[in-house]
């Protein structure tokens, strides 16, 4: 009942604002500006009678099936499961995050990033390939799609600015040199630790550099430089799948396995088969905080990825809900034998340049890569396992995004500080803790800056034609008025802020000034604490004798105080629109003994008062 009523409480309220932004003269229909929200296929499903749209959306499906079927392989050896789970994840998941994602080029499905974590989050509760491991990759991947689902019922899609690019940035890094470093086993054939920690594992490399299997580092450096030259010069063709040829044909012109070289295991020739997350309480346990990283992780590279192609094609992204489509994804898909996946760069940018009209490209490439695999399973134990180690190593290289890691580089002393904490979280600690850290760290250097905003001691410049005011601390040559303080502050006034702000004016409090005038147009927020605050501040300079004075405070800081009766506490008629109109009003309180004794004159009110005697010069 409950979940009834939210929902259609949740229903008028898209309603509501659906009608608000229909331009002028568009007449509300339900079925044409609602119901898309929700089934966003509607929106894009008549489009599809185009036979021009139909026909490159066929070819772009083609090009997206022959690129996922090394990348699924490869993405399913990161997380520790058989390589056919990695082409399930392709199959499935893209299909329903296309149905009822926001995005018409974003190709969801296995991930280099996601894959470590799934990983990395399982492989301390259940050995690698057990039956206990997939029921928990399972379970694991049904509740990152409902903590995604739930963010994107509940509106949460503008929160993902939270965790920032740099944050992503050294995760990403740190992500790509531990895949690079758990292929190293692989890639040298030598007899170590699987999946070691960093540092054990380049420790066990050196110490076995000597045993190094060079039929099996011949295959995997010949696919990695076979798929590196197909990428620089021959770019319209899968530089993936190139390598793994090239590599798998090498490997068997040495000798296959009578040289020692280890082939995949047999991927059964049939679609996902059904399965069921192992639900129970000690998984859950187990599973909540690494589903809750993953879920977030996959929500950043997903919309930052339809983003980033949604700018080059025109088409504004609803967050929300690409929320629910990659939410729904990954909950159907764990129901398919699928694990955990996001969005691909890789085959959401070849989609997009491959001429996709509409996301029925992404069905055709799943329905393609299910015929494929039902045709050619069986010719998978033929691929050799060195070679798909060398496409790791390239899928982890490209992690490496050096171009960012320098202009944060620049950037400041708080962004490089979080890009290390991050990185080497990543790298030396868990996977989870390094986005946790990340946002943490990121929060901390936002609030730190937020509840310091800056206040400067303004006064006008006489020997300017208009008294333009400036800073004191610039122009120290300047003077006060002996009768009035003038003060700017430049931040939200917000209860983290209070405190630094009460001890900053309370410091120029100490002078002979009745009067404060405070300029608030920097001021974009006010709370309950900051509201109190100024109650208090103008009660102060009202047993002073004078009074505050506040000048430009935006209509949308001063919602709270109208609520809570603040405006009257502190006098409506204090409130002023410009500076000009200010400093007439507070010059008609000041005491004249004190003018006409005062040889500074810095207002124009003061050159003006006839009052005042002539100042000798």
């Amino acid at each position: 009942m409950k979940i009834a009523t939210y929902l259609k409480a949740h229903l008028a309220v898209v309603v509501e604002e659906v009608k608000n932004t229909l331009p002028e003269g568009i007449e509300f229909d339900f079925r044409k500006h609602v119901l898309p929200l929700f089934l966003p296929f509607m929106a894009w499903k008549d489009e599809l009678r185009d036979r021009a749209t139909l026909q490159a959306d066929l070819m772009a499906g083609l090009v997206g099936a022959i690129i996922v079927l090394p990348q699924g392989l490869a993405f399913a050896m990161i997380a520790g499961l058989p390589p056919v789970y990695g082409l399930y994840t392709a199959m499935v998941t893209p299909i329903v995050a296309a149905l009822f994602g926001a995005s018409r080029h974003l190709v969801v499905g296995p991930t280099t990033s996601i894959s470590l974590v799934v990983f990395s989050v399982v492989s301390k509760l259940a050995a690698e390939g057990s039956p206990e491991y997939l029921e928990k990759v399972l379970l694991l991947t049904f509740l990152a799609g409902l903590i995604q689902l739930a963010f994107g019922l509940g509106r949460l899609g503008r929160y993902t600015g939270f965790v920032s690019h740099t944050v992503v940035v050294g995760f990403t890094t740190g992500v790509g040199l531990l895949i690079i470093t758990n292929q190293m086993r692989n890639v040298l054939g030598l007899d170590i630790a699987n999946r070691a920690p960093f540092v054990e594992t380049w420790e066990q490399v050196f110490s076995n550099i000597r045993s190094v299997h060079w039929p099996v580092l011949l295959t995997a450096c010949y696919t990695l430089v076979a798929a590196l030259v197909f990428k620089r010069y021959y770019p319209r063709f899968p530089h993936l799948l190139a390598g793994l040829l090239f590599g798998s044909a090498l490997a068997w012109g040495i000798g296959g396995p009578e040289a020692g070289i280890p082939m995949m295991a047999e991927v059964p020739r049939q679609l996902p088969p059904l399965s069921w997350p192992g639900f129970s309480a000690s998984n859950f346990h187990g599973l909540l905080g690494g589903a809750f990283v993953i879920a977030v992780q996959g929500l950043i590279e997903g919309v930052t990825i339809a983003k980033a192609i949604g700018a080059r094609s025109g088409q504004p992204l609803n967050s929300n809900q690409e929320f629910v489509g990659l939410g729904l994804a990954n909950v159907v898909g764990s129901f398919f034998s699928c694990y955990a996946g996001s969005g691909s760069f890789t085959r959401s940018g070849a989609n997009f340049q491959a001429g996709a009209k509409t996301p029925m490209a992404v069905i055709f490439a799943s329905l393609m890569l299910m015929a494929i695999v039902l045709v050619m399973a069986p010719w998978a134990k033929l691929l050799p396992a060195p070679a798909l180690s060398g496409l790791i190593l390239i899928i982890g290289w490209n992690l490496i995004d050096a171009q960012h890691i320098r202009e944060i580089r620049k950037a400041s002393k708080a962004d490089n500080f979080i890009l290390g904490v991050t990185f080497f979280t990543a790298l030396f600690a868990e996977l989870e803790l390094a986005i946790y850290f990340g946002v943490l760290l990121s929060l901390y250097f936002f609030l730190r800056k937020t509840s310091s905003p800056n206040i400067a001691v303004m006064v006008p410049n006489p020997t300017h034609p208009k008294h333009e005011f400036v800073n004191l601390l610039r122009r120290e040559d300047l003077e006060e008025c002996p009768q009035i303080k003038i003060i700017r502050i430049d931040g939200h006034l917000y209860f983290g802020a209070i405190d630094h702000v009460a001890a900053s004016v309370r410091e120029h409090r100490k002078g002979p000034e009745k009067h404060l005038i405070l300029l608030a147009n920097g001021i974009n927020y006010v709370d309950l604490d900051g509201a109190e605050w100024l109650a208090r501040e103008a009660a102060f300079w009202k047993k002073k004798g004078g009074g505050l004075y506040i000048v430009r405070l935006k209509i949308i800081a001063q919602d709270i105080m109208e609520a809570g009766g603040f405006m009257d506490a502190i006098g409506r008629e204090n409130f002023f629109n410009t500076k000009t109109d200010a400093i007439a009003e507070v010059y008609r309180k000041l005491e004249r003994s004190i003018c006409k004794a005062c040889p500074k004159r810095i207002f124009i009110e003061c050159a003006k008062d006839p009052r005042l005697p002539k100042l000798n010069l």
